[in-house]
């Protein structure tokens, strides 16, 4: 199979130039960057925190939040452990640490809306039709396991109906609102993307919102799980998902 016919991206960094190419896509994305001493702490002084997540990793393996603290020491946390040091040095000693030779990218970080407490972000499935159509035909929510950073299934999330999350803040028509706005965003993502790389048929994109309701995107996935959506109860997105998937056997 060609370069450009793959139908699996693994390298964020790469999904993430090529996604940048759209300018419809490009003003939800975070900022990104390759892992280096200095663009780390540049980072962390422009934002306070950031996520500091493996090139090819998945299902929230591996992926750390750092941050700068107001008393001016530096923080970060990977799965429940929590480390904090009192000067920039010591810290980037201790994350080389853990990142290892593995390649690592920084992102900037969004402090996620939660429910009951507990982050959670947005998983849109978008697939093709064998028409040629991409239509959005999943969408769930992934609450994270308390006192854990990542919201993934295999990380103790928890999937949630979407309807039940956006409702715990925003009344019916401000729900649909945000629906539409997320089917919207995972359809020309998958064009875009689909554009470089014409062998995908499907793409998971995982959407966090900060306090001003704004979508972002977070990763795409381009091997997303279909049988998350079998954990909620209505599994009339879940045969859709999978009638979709079935149409290319």
């Amino acid at each position: 199979m060609g370069e450009k016919n793959r139908t699996a991206v693994v390298s964020k960094w790469i999904k993430t130039k090529v996604l940048l190419g759209s300018k419809e896509v490009r003003p939800f994305m975070l900022d990104t960057r390759k892992i280096s001493k200095t663009d780390l702490k540049e980072m962390l002084k422009s934002y306070r925190m950031v996520y500091v997540k493996p090139e090819n990793g998945t299902h929230g393996k591996g992926v750390i939040r750092a941050e700068q603290l107001e008393n001016g020491d530096y923080s970060y946390q990977m799965e429940t452990v929590k480390k904090t040091f009192g000067s920039y040095d010591p810290f980037y000693q201790s994350l080389q640490k853990l990142t290892g030779k593995r390649s690592y990218l920084i992102q900037k970080g969004i402090h996620l809306v939660k429910y009951r407490k507990r982050r959670f972000d947005i998983r849109v499935m978008v697939q093709r039709r064998p028409g040629g159509d991409w239509e959005a035909t999943g969408l769930i929510g992934r609450v994270a396991h308390e006192g854990k950073i990542v919201t993934n299934y295999h990380s103790g999330g928890t999937p949630m109906d979407v309807k039940t999350l956006l409702g715990a803040h925003l009344n019916e028509k401000e729900t649909a609102k945000v629906i539409q706005s997320l089917n919207k965003l995972g359809v020309t993502t998958a064009k875009h993307l689909h554009k470089k790389y014409p062998g995908f048929r499907h793409i998971g994109l995982d959407i966090g919102f900060d306090r001003t309701w704004t979508p972002w995107i977070i990763e795409v996935n381009t091997k997303p799980d279909p049988y998350i959506f079998n954990q909620l109860k209505d599994k009339s997105m879940y045969r859709k998902v999978m009638k979709f998937r079935q149409a290319w056997k």
